[in-house]
């Protein structure tokens, strides 16, 4: 007995001794940073956390830290891998086990033995929204516990639990953390920050992850898709609703229909956990399903996007701040109900508990997945596959549109529900009607042409969806399929494959249901976008192949990003035409402009190639040359100059921007860079202002925002500082448009012979113009007065419309005669009874027919006919208006043209 309890008591020493080891040899945050993480009125910033996860990263074997990639500034981004020493060691087997799994090549008795013997992969970040300062900071604290702490649960964790610790935006991180920590302590503030914590997208930033436009992205997209594939994807945020403290999961309706039931469910285990957690350690105010805005249809978020590839995304919104605040009274709160079982009662709420909840929900999850390990790998195997035997097989994917063609199959038989009932028994012949019809299946797969006009926009689609971890096929020889003719170089995306829901995501239209508070109610926001088909917004050709199909296609490796195939550039004294169709040919006309080649347009169609063409004298051969090795243009050598020409030089181009950072407008300032229109300077209220536009600029660009409405005040906006709050050197950016100072000068500006082009909200400068057009979606109050139309007749929130354009208007220029457009409630409008006769012409407009190609549309025949985008002659100037979203977030590439169409004017130089 006596040999037995020195024994015990030789256990508890070692375990003792050891834990003070670790914890002696492990710097804290506050031996670091001075401050325990937390404390009132403290944030670090990027650079101290760099130097203290490569502190920590030296000092422990339990971590292992690798660069991953660098920010829009030219910051380090880093994985940090944390795990026990020996899962460590053996880091890549349990890398590779997971990505097998994932993509569900394999056979069930293989999956089922890497199940067994592998290790779950759960991915944690923070910082992503740095104004977050919770996420950010409870980063810090997470990695300090983890790697510090030798209790008996993070020992399990460590053993049994490969975790991937990641900062998703080092850029924001630091200017937000420096720019509170310039401020006394009672007047500390993360508020009133001179520019977007991401340098182009600001918020946006988490609206990417489809796209991957920013390197972060990218970046992120690529360890977690291509590397990694962990089972449980965490992205921290804040805030939760008023009278909660932490929003989380499950989340309400929708979700989208192309998931695997198992990953509803999943996300419901690894919810349970968290919660349970939270109250059995006391911790009141968590938050869920009806009880906030989130949902699970949408994809482009960091945490959305992962379940289109069969990974349990969690996403939680924690309320806390550096500066103490307080729980407020809501009392509708305050009742337990299944949405909020504990509710916080009002309260002083410290930075400090924000960071505990964190850690504890961080924990949470980590001690779900050590308990489940081998269910979340083989879990994700299923899902695969469940995705592969879809898509290898007639598939009918259960939506709301299928179920509206039962419902009115039944009723054009003239029978009707008695009852009323919306759970009557219909004769199960009328869903064999739908779910038998070959016409309505799921596809099989797509093949992208190598022939079409643009090409090189279709390799950037594709480049898009490698990023995401997608298969790609690519055709080796000309073939046929359905009796249409493929050349070789065409792509091929096949749906059996394990993220098959991200395929059809990004080929196929969304079908939102009519989603209302109750009937003839008013509608339920979706949360983000409705519909969002990337195949429709860049316009590209594509084929739905419904039947099993084969041919002379090459698996490409994964994350192996494409490039338009090389051209032969044939020498011509006559010089060059490059396809105004084809987006590249921009980058190739700009840069020939930036070595002082002169270019032209031709104003009729050309050798084959439509109006608004670039004319490239023979001297920009050299040029040419390398564009067409490197952008896949195809230069038309010409046997003899066109003669209808209009010579071109670039626009001195003025974007407009407000103090704290327009996202549109941060987007466009991105697009443009990566077009090479680089004669382009971001200009603020106050210089416009000044006056005196034309000197300066040929075009001003209002993306999005800045005009005020017609009947708004023009006061100045409310998160907008005094001067006193801030230094000296951000006061240029201070202030508004407003109706008194601004749209004089805008208005002389156009007399002056300059060009407005505007999108969305800030085509309300047309009202300020006086021109000669209505909104089109008002009606009649109680009183006569126009006013918008109710959600309960018309919504129409973002999602693909099909609209028609003016191809022949050089403002449209190598645009098709039909367009995909992104509308978010965007406006539209009609022409009043002087608007011929005072030179306006229609842009693109709707047609008779509804015009929904994907996403939610309620109450489409109130579009009708109605104007998208219009120009006007404004003085010598011309203005332009563009409704729909042209430049959203830089995605929809089968509208960039009618923004790169006006950056150039008509050059009148003697030569």
């Amino acid at each position: 007995m006596r040999s037995h309890q020195t024994s015990m008591i030789m256990v508890l020493a070692l375990v003792l001794f050891t834990a003070q080891a670790t914890a002696q040899g492990i710097p804290s945050p506050k031996e670091h940073f001075g401050f325990n993480i937390g404390d009132d009125y403290t944030l670090a910033n990027y650079t101290e956390t760099e130097l203290y996860f490569k502190k920590v990263a030296a000092a422990s074997d339990r971590v292992k830290m690798e660069f991953a990639g660098k920010t829009s500034e030219g910051r380090n981004q880093y994985l940090i891998m944390v795990s026990s020493p020996d899962n460590l060691v053996n880091i890549d087997s349990f890398k590779t086990i997971s990505q097998k799994l994932a993509r569900a090549e394999i056979a069930e008795t293989e999956a089922r033995k890497l199940a067994a013997i592998g290790k779950p992969v759960v991915w944690i970040d923070g910082g992503l929204h740095s104004t977050e300062t919770v996420a950010t900071q409870q980063l810090i604290e997470t990695f300090y516990q983890l790697v510090s702490r030798d209790d008996g649960e993070t020992r399990h964790i460590l053993d049994d639990v490969i975790i991937l610790l990641f900062h998703c935006n080092p850029d924001g991180h630091e200017l937000v953390s420096n720019w509170y920590m310039q401020h006394d302590d009672t007047a500390k503030r993360a508020k009133n920050i001179p520019v977007m914590y991401h340098k182009y997208a600001g918020h946006d930033n988490n609206r990417d992850f489809y796209m991957n436009n920013l390197v972060e992205s990218a970046t992120i997209s690529h360890l977690q898709y291509i590397e990694w594939m962990p089972q449980i994807i965490y992205n921290h945020h804040q805030s939760g609703p008023p009278g909660s403290i932490v929003a989380g999961p499950p989340y309400r309706d929708p979700f989208n229909y192309v998931f695997d039931p198992l990953l509803i469910s999943g996300i419901d285990g690894v919810a349970a956990a968290m919660i349970n957690r939270l109250h059995t350690e006391g911790k009141p105010g968590y938050t869920r399903l009806s009880g906030s805005v989130f949902s699970t249809w949408w994809n482009g978020g960091l945490r959305t996007t992962p379940y289109y590839h069969n990974s349990i995304g969690i996403l939680t919104e924690v309320v806390g701040d550096p500066t103490p605040m307080s729980i407020p009274l809501i009392p509708d709160r305050l009742v337990p109900n299944n949405a909020t079982p504990n509710p916080i009662t009002p309260r002083l709420w410290r930075f400090r508990e924000a960071i505990d909840y964190s850690v504890s929900l961080n924990y949470a999850i980590l001690d779900y997945a050590r308990r489940f390990g081998d269910k979340l790998l083989y879990n994700a195997y299923r899902m695969g596959r469940n995705s592969i035997e879809r898509g290898s097989r007639d598939y009918w994917t259960l939506k709301p549109s299928y179920i509206d063609r039962i419902k009115a199959l039944y009723a054009a038989e003239g029978t009707r529900n008695e009852s009323g009932s919306s759970q009557a028994r219909l004769p199960v012949k009328y869903y064999n009607e739908v779910f038998s019809n070959p016409a309505l299946r799921d596809p099989r797969g797509f093949v992208i042409p190598a022939n079409q006009p643009d090409f090189p926009r279709a390799v950037h689609f594709i480049n898009a969806l490698i990023k995401s971890g997608i298969q790609i096929h690519q055709a080796t020889a000309d073939f046929s399929l359905n009796g249409k003719r493929y050349p070789a170089g065409s792509y091929i995306v096949k749906t059996a494959q394990a993220f098959r829901p991200h395929v059809i995501d990004m080929f196929e239209p969304q079908d939102h249901p009519n989603d209302f508070q109750y009937p003839g109610g008013p509608p339920v926001r979706p949360y983000d976008a409705a519909g969002w088909t990337l195949a429709f917004q860049f316009g590209i050709s594509f084929d739905r192949i419904l039947d099993e199909f084969d041919g002379p296609f090459k698996a490409l490796p994964y994350g192996e990003r494409q490039t338009p195939p090389s051209q032969t550039v044939t020498e011509s004294s006559a010089g060059y035409l490059l396809d105004t169709r084809v987006n590249n040919a921009f980058i190739a006309a700009n840069d020939l402009l930036a070595a002082g080649i002169y270019l032209s347009r031709v104003t009729v169609p050309t050798a084959g190639l439509p109006a608004g063409s670039f004319y490239v004298p023979a001297k920009g051969h050299c040029i040419l040359r390398n564009a067409a090795d490197t952008l896949g243009i195809v230069p038309l050598a010409l046997a003899e100059p066109p003669k209808a020409m209009q010579k071109i030089i670039p626009s001195r181009i003025a974007l407009f921007d407000h103090y704290g950072g327009s996202m549109p407008s941060g987007w466009a300032r991105w697009l443009m860079e990566q077009y090479h229109f680089t004669n382009f300077t971001v200009v603020y209220p106050k210089d416009i202002d000044a006056g005196r536009l034309k000197n300066k600029y040929d075009i001003i660009l209002f993306i999005g925002s800045g005009i005020p409405p017609v009947e708004g005040s023009g006061r100045q906006r409310s998160n907008s500082p005094s001067p006193e709050e801030i230094p000296t050197q951000y006061h240029h950016m201070l202030g508004n448009i407003t109706r008194e100072a601004s749209i004089p000068q805008l208005k002389a500006f156009l007399d002056a012979g300059g060009n407005i082009l505007t999108i969305g909200s800030s085509t309300a400068l047309a009202y300020h113009l006086e021109l000669p057009v209505q909104n089109a979606l008002v009606e009649p109050d109680s009183n006569g007065r126009e006013r918008s139309l109710r959600g309960e007749n018309f919504y129409a929130p973002g999602s693909v419309h099909q609209v028609y354009a003016d191809t022949a208007s050089p403002a449209g220029w190598g645009m098709p005669a039909t367009v995909n457009v992104l509308s978010s409630n965007s406006p539209v409008f009609k022409f009043t009874g002087s608007a011929a006769a005072s030179g306006l012409v229609k842009l693109a407009w709707y047609g008779e027919e509804n015009p929904l190609r994907s996403g939610w549309i309620w109450g489409p025949e109130y579009l009708k006919n109605g104007i998208v985008a219009f120009t006007a002659p404004v003085g010598k100037g011309t203005f332009y208006a563009f409704g729909p979203e042209i430049t959203f977030r830089a995605q929809p590439h089968g509208t960039f043209k009618w923004l790169f169409n006006q950056l150039y004017v008509q050059d009148n130089r003697h030569r």
